[in-house]
């Protein structure tokens, strides 16, 4: 897997600390759940979309979390803005820990779960997913949304993910990949925005945590999702350009009308893939 010539760590700290990424994620993308949404028609709301995948994903751990109850410990790697930590939270009243490398992220995090009553059941923590604060077996769930991206070592994140899961436990993650025939050089441009020489592909993934002893690796492929999702963002960024020209920079904006459109050709071309992946040692239940 090709490493950014960059600190990786600080590249995606430079993307999401600063107020143009959270002016665009508030008004374009929803706000709280900044991931690829499943879409049930084209003109669906980004945002309704987006939390649709929230659900989905904590559908498949539900059962065992319903087992293990208010006890039960997740990981949010890359957290973000809180939206699918909240959810999980409420949803399953157990404890969550949101590892996201933004101090921005983080305090607006921080204020709203205070706002909703839930400061009691997350735990936000300013840190790297590729060297996880926590001890080995920690956590129940280790869960992440569209973060893996990011890294430079995603072989390491792997690890640290695994490192801290109980030995019955789950890994839930989505992730923007490329397609396993998709050379780098396709999307170079495309992917230049988030500072990183390539994507994972679904069978980097596989192959990796079946490595790691997760020999239960499902994937749920919803690549077809892809075309949709960056259609309606490059829609959107596009109708409500005046509007963002209030409170986004003007150089910000016009680099995100140049790329947003390639993401829209890169998902028609077949590309990328996109989906939810769930892994499970062989032994758990």
């Amino acid at each position: 897997m090709p490493h950014d010539s960059t600190d990786p760590v600080a590249a995606a700290r430079r993307y999401y600390d600063t107020g143009d990424v959270d002016a665009f994620y508030a008004r374009i993308w929803g706000g709280e759940d900044i991931h690829t949404g499943i879409y049930t028609h084209e003109r669906e709301p980004v945002a309704a979309a987006s939390h649709r995948t929230i659900e989905r994903a904590a559908d498949k751990i539900a059962e065992r979390l319903a087992r293990l109850g208010p006890e039960c410990r997740i990981l949010d790697l890359g957290s973000g803005y809180g939206g699918p930590t909240r959810y999980l939270a409420e949803r399953f009243g157990c404890r969550v820990v949101a590892l996201n490398i933004s101090e921005n992220q983080n305090e607006h995090h921080r204020r709203v779960n205070a706002e909703r009553g839930l400061d009691g059941l997350i735990e936000v923590v300013t840190g790297s997913f590729q060297d996880i604060p926590f001890a080995d077996g920690h956590f129940d769930v280790v869960w992440s949304q569209e973060a893996f991206c990011h890294s430079g070592d995603r072989q390491g994140l792997l690890r640290e993910a695994v490192r801290v899961l109980t030995p019955q436990g789950d890994l839930v993650f989505t992730d923007l990949m490329a397609g396993e025939d998709t050379p780098p050089e396709a999307l170079s441009r495309t992917i230049a925005r988030l500072e990183v020489d390539a994507l994972a592909t679904p069978s980097f993934y596989r192959g990796r945590l079946t490595a790691l002893g997760l020999a239960r690796v499902d994937f749920d492929d919803l690549s077809e999702q892809l075309l949709t999702h960056y259609t309606r963002l490059t829609e959107e960024t596009r109708h409500r350009a005046t509007e963002l020209g209030g409170v986004i920079s003007a150089g910000y904006l016009a680099g995100l009308l140049e790329n947003l459109p390639l993401w829209v050709d890169a998902c028609r071309d077949g590309l990328l893939r996109w989906g939810i992946f769930h892994a499970r040692h062989a032994h758990a239940a």
